[in-house]
């Protein structure tokens, strides 16, 4: 098996030796390969600093400026980065270059034909299927010759024709001949006469768009055979025409490192582990070889397809699921997979089930763990929580009574804004509707990508019909550049700018400047997709951009020395950035920020705590914003500043910690622990009474937890530096409070216990409320059901945790309850100090 040059690294491009100054010598051989003919190929690196480059050429007769290099992406279309953060930068190619001109929109046809590149892999140029004429200019003067578009990179004043010029129709005869020999010779040896019309088979296709219907060039006689071993895809090495996109599929994008290549010659095929037949070797079925393979050379095996299929159709009838399982020679002809590979719809049939609905009919229900998204193909549909805003409070009483310490139950209509992160992060307040229809695309990727809970229910409000596909095929249609336009226009023209315009950072604004401001920035925002645990921006780094969450969980840290806070997890339609921004515009906002951060840097460390899909707003544009409303100016400084005190209180409070129990335990990271003295608690329960009395008879803490020296850590929620809670609400009901470090939980709450899951201590409780519903006169009325003829109040999931008592009074009742003065108040590194006073811990 053959050793290759790392694609993730280097791009190779063509090297006339003539350029060189002299003969080379021995100290540079290592800086060039050498091809079969002994010809030296120069392997180039690209440099950061060329990535603000740009480069001047002309295709087809049309002028275009790109970048002389681009940042390197996945198979995902994420940006890769080296060690430090930094985009990995690759040379941008002809092939780049032209389909920034030519396909401008989806479906639309790129002008150089390709067998072995495709765009989420990285370039080889071994097919030669995609040769353009490119001139450019030498010392000897103009040089033009025939280059394989996918790795010959851009340069200055270069002319390119492809086999579509109108401008050099001499050339586009030239090119169109060169590339029809190269498919005659593959036709010749690789495509038998039932494959010319197969689906999926690339190599056909090409053949057909170049309007070849025989090969001039007679078959090899030397076949090497089929390997039928495994179960799940059939290997037919006659059909192999080694273009190697099967082995960059499966050791680049999967990282499996089970194909690659052996033999000589004419006797050259792809070859699993050590020569080993597919179904003994180590491949794991994963099937990015097959779908990645241009021709019948990796097929999936027919009883596989179908034993897929026959698997969920049994499914559905045990769940009593309505629905129909959509073919791939169906999807193909919807505009969102027509640009998806042939195979991995075949693949992948069976995750794709067609629902016909009637007006009334529920698509899904907030809460639900699912792992679906829906593509609307027609129809309209509502959504909305069912979770009413209405919340049974206690309230401190009038008169003599109050003044005593007494309580009154009163119910209160509240409202907010529910962040719904199933519905690219659209806010729903109280009285609004939600309609999505075709337009809109998709529903559900929050839930597909990252498995939270669904955010709200939906429901049709007419006939409707949706197609439900599983994560492989979203994942598939957010790597698909054709899908993926689709799927970003709609967001753009539909959804973007209402969540531009829910954006916090505009409160100051009246509605017709948010809708001003918001149609500002619409169309320089960017999307951008980033990996879980991948670094958005670090502290520390030159501030540029401003983001704004719409897919996943972004999670904020802080670094103090060699300790690291967790500041906050921001969910979907929360935006950040904007500290290092300000700071860099004039004097004002920089002494407003204070002196302690540095301009233009950023004071924290942003990273993807899932899938996330960021909206990207460029520095100059945020900059131009905020000159075109000055009022914005002063509002974000200000919130700005209150962050800024808050981390410097929070940094003059951590201290280097030697206890391994205090670590072990977590203590480190509280910032409220509910603290009990066992030596003067006589387990009197008061504290629990108290708390429940206060809380509509729902305690918000247990007398019981872990043990440090002699004190009881009671269940009760620490408002950790890292609460993780926080990660995952498909509503974004829970947060930290604006004014302290407590977590707060809204009234608009679902009930999904995804927070009482996540928390690593138990202090998040799910509790049983009557449903309670607003009539047409404002008032709250509980809803009753009927159960075995008798009335019922409906019984709601609410999730609840201390908030120290913030929302009656402020004074904690378990700490005021205590008769022997045992319980306490107090954070993580302050129990510390005191078990270390005197070694016998007195308070």
């Amino acid at each position: 098996m053959s050793n290759e040059i790392d694609p993730k690294d280097v791009a190779r491009v063509n090297f006339d030796i003539s350029d060189l100054p002299g003969q080379v010598v021995a100290e540079q051989e290592g800086l060039f390969a050498r091809d079969v003919d002994g010809q030296l190929v120069r392997v180039h690196k690209a440099s950061a600093s060329e990535l603000d480059e740009d480069v001047t050429l002309t295709i087809d007769g049309r002028e275009v400026t790109v970048k002389k290099a681009v940042p390197t992406r996945d198979s995902q279309g994420n940006v890769i980065r080296d060690a430090t953060g930094a985009p990995k930068p690759r040379y941008t190619t002809i092939f780049d270059a032209t389909s920034e001109v030519f396909v401008r929109e989806p479906g639309d046809e790129h002008p150089i034909p390709t067998l072995c590149h495709k765009e989420h892999l990285p370039p080889v140029g071994v097919c030669r299927v995609c040769l353009v004429e490119a001139t450019e200019m030498t010392r000897r003067g103009p040089r033009k010759q025939l280059v394989p578009s996918c790795v010959q990179r851009v340069s200055n004043g270069m002319i390119v024709n492809t086999i579509k010029s109108e401008t050099d129709k001499d050339a586009a005869v030239r090119v169109k001949a060169a590339s029809q020999t190269v498919v005659e010779l593959l036709i010749a040896d690789h495509l038998p006469s039932s494959q010319w019309s197969a689906p999926g088979n690339e190599l056909a296709t090409v053949a057909r768009r170049m309007e070849i219907e025989e090969s001039r060039f007679a078959p090899r006689s030397l076949e090497r055979g089929h390997d039928d071993s495994s179960k799940m895809i059939a290997v037919d090495h006659d059909q192999c025409i080694m273009c190697g996109r099967c082995q960059r599929g499966c050791n680049w994008i999967k990282g499996n490192n089970v194909i690659g290549r052996g033999g000589k010659g004419y006797e050259s095929h792809i070859a699993f582990d050590l020569e080993d037949p597919m179904g003994q070797s180590t491949c794991v079925s994963c099937g990015e070889c097959a779908v990645s393979c241009p021709t019948g050379a990796l097929q999936f095996q027919p009883s596989f397809i179908e034993t897929q299929i026959k698997r969920v159709r049994d499914d559905m009838v045990a769940e009593n699921k309505d629905g129909d399982i959509v073919t791939a020679d169906e999807l193909i002809h919807y505009p969102l997979f027509s640009g998806i590979p042939y195979k991995f719809l075949q693949f992948n049939g069976a995750a794709v089930v067609r629902r016909i609905l009637k007006e009334g009919d529920v698509l899904c229900r907030e809460g639900e763990y699912g792992s679906t998204a829906f593509i609307i193909l027609s129809g309209e549909f509502e959504i909305f929580l069912a979770t009413t805003r209405g919340a049974v409070r206690n309230r401190s009483a009038g008169g003599l009574f109050g003044w005593l310490g007494g309580l009154k139950t009163v119910v209160e209509k509240v409202g907010g804004r529910a962040k719904l992160a199933d519905v690219s992060a659209a806010q729903l307040s109280e009285d609004q509707r939600i309609l999505r229809n075709s337009d809109d695309v998709i529903l559900g990727e929050m839930t597909c990508m990252n498995r939270y809970p669904r955010s709200a229910t939906v429901v049709a409000t007419q006939d409707a019909e949706v197609l439900e596909i599983k994560r492989n095929v979203l994942y598939m249609l957010q790597r698909n550049e054709v899908s993926r336009e689709i799927l970003d226009r709609a967001y753009r023209k539909y959804s973007l700018t209402g969540q531009i315009e829910s954006l916090p950072i505009f409160d100051s604004l009246d509605d017709q400047q948010r809708k001003q401001a918001a149609e500002f920035l619409r169309d320089k925002a960017d999307l951008v997709s980033v990996d879980p645990g991948q670094v958005i921006f670090a502290q520390g780094d030159r501030a540029d951009d401003y983001y704004v969450n719409k897919l996943g969980f972004v999670k904020v840290t802080q670094k103090y020395g060699r300790d690291e806070r967790v500041l906050s997890y921001l969910g979907p339609g929360n935006g950040f950035g904007e500290i290092g921004l300000l700071s860099s515009i004039g004097d004002t906002l920089s002494e407003a920020l204070g002196g302690t951060v540095r301009p233009g840097v950023r004071t924290a460390t942003c990273s993807a705590l899932d899938h996330v899909e960021l909206i990207r707003i460029r520095g100059e544009d945020f900059r131009n914003l905020l000159a075109q409303f000055p009022e914005l100016k002063n509002t974000l400084a200000a919130k700005a500043k209150v962050i800024l005190e808050k981390d410097q209180e929070a940094r003059s409070r951590l201290q280097a910690v030697e206890s391994e129990d205090f670590l072990d335990q977590g203590l480190y990271l509280a910032q409220s622990l509910l603290v009990l003295d066992l030596e003067r608690c006589t387990r009197c329960d008061e504290c629990t009474k108290a708390c429940a009395d206060t809380h509509e008879g729902v305690t918000r803490l247990v007398r019981d937890g872990l043990r440090f020296d002699k004190f009881l850590v009671a269940s009760s929620c620490r408002s950790c530096m890292d609460p993780y809670c926080l990660v995952g609400c498909p509503v974004d009901a829970i947060h930290r409070d604006g004014d302290s470090l407590e977590i707060a939980i809204e009234d608009y709450c679902i009930g999904c216990g995804l927070c009482a899951d996540n928390c690593p201590y138990g202090n998040i409780n799910m509790h049983g409320f009557p449903k309670q519903e607003v009539d047409a006169s404002g008032k709250l009325k509980t809803v009753y059901q009927e159960v075995e003829g008798k009335k019922m109040p409906v019984v709601q999931q609410r999730a609840t945790t201390c908030d120290l008592c913030r929302s009656i009074d402020g004074k904690p009742s378990c700490v005021y309850a205590c008769p022997h003065e045992a319980a306490f108040r107090m954070t993580g590194p302050e129990l510390l100090e005191i078990t270390k006073q005197n070694g016998n811990g007195n308070l």
